[in-house]
């Protein structure tokens, strides 16, 4: 299976409120966070009880590569499990970053490394830290 880049499962329940979903998540090792971070589109965020923003939610100016924008940040708001066929990893609790720009849930590198996950490939090859199997990346899902 070929793939641009590395996208795993991931069951992500709220810990707000009773949501939760699975999903396919892009692991961005370029997303640079001091904690564990998800960056979530806003439909996913309403789906997790989570938009409107809570009371907790603190607006934040972030950069990226097409330039700064504001995201919510609600702070040890989300667990998060890496779901692959043969194993479940976690939970990892995490910050929640809902995004009103972004269609795609991502991982930051603090989550990818909490969740133990190696790139092998930037083809679509990943790993456990604590294995040998080699694992290939799930379709990408968009969250519109």
């Amino acid at each position: 299976m070929s793939a641009l880049a590395i996208r795993i499962r991931l069951r992500i329940r709220s810990l707000l409120d009773s949501g939760e979903v699975t999903t396919s998540a892009l692991v961005n090792s370029g997303f640079e966070a001091e904690t564990p971070q998800l960056l979530i589109p806003r439909s996913l965020a309403a789906k997790l009880g989570l938009w409107p923003p809570p009371p907790e939610a603190r607006l934040i100016e972030v950069g990226t590569a097409g330039g700064p924008v504001r995201n919510y940040l609600v702070p040890s708001a989300l667990e998060v499990h890496v779901m692959t066929g043969d194993r479940v990893v976690g939970p990892v609790k995490c910050d929640a970053m809902i995004s009103s720009t972004e269609y795609e849930v991502l991982i930051s590198d603090v989550l990818g490394s909490e969740l133990g996950i190696v790139i092998l490939d930037l083809r679509g090859k990943w790993r456990f830290n604590d294995e040998d199997v080699i694992r290939y990346s799930e379709k990408p899902e968009h969250w519109f």
